[in-house]
């Protein structure tokens, strides 16, 4: 059976500006890809155009049918995490093997709030 899986030490799953995300990614396939590909990146989703920026990219050459690397990957100053009436900025971390269907992805927080920021107008504090 094919699988991807990403660790993010102590599961955190929120990141302020500049720090370091450090993890753990690992595949087990039936055929070795010829590249494995970590990225960091962020997406929007709401009404209109929808954007995807991809922030960092690390590629594992020749990683073999099974294996294990650990990663850090520098968090970007901006922009942060938010939550809109009309749209929407998500961060998040994707693994995924060339050549393949196979990816795993896990979305993040990036925020000097430890939250997303709300920029819908309420004024209650989000969790």
């Amino acid at each position: 059976m094919d699988s991807l899986s990403l660790n993010i030490e102590g599961n955190l799953e929120n990141f302020a500006p500049g720090e370091v995300i450090e993890g753990q990614a690992a595949w087990q396939l039936a055929a070795p890809p010829k590249k494995i590909y970590l990225r960091l990146f962020w997406f929007t989703q709401g009404k209109g155009t929808e954007d995807v920026g991809v922030v960092s990219e690390t590629v594992f050459d020749h990683p073999g049918r099974a294996g294990t690397r650990t990663f850090k990957i520098e968090v970007p100053l901006s922009p942060y995490s938010f939550s809109g009436r009309l749209v929407s900025l998500t961060w998040a971390l994707e693994l995924s093997a060339k050549g393949t269907d196979q990816a795993v992805t896990k979305e993040i927080v990036i925020s000097p709030y430890g939250h997303e920021v709300d920029l819908t107008g309420n004024l209650e504090e989000t969790a």
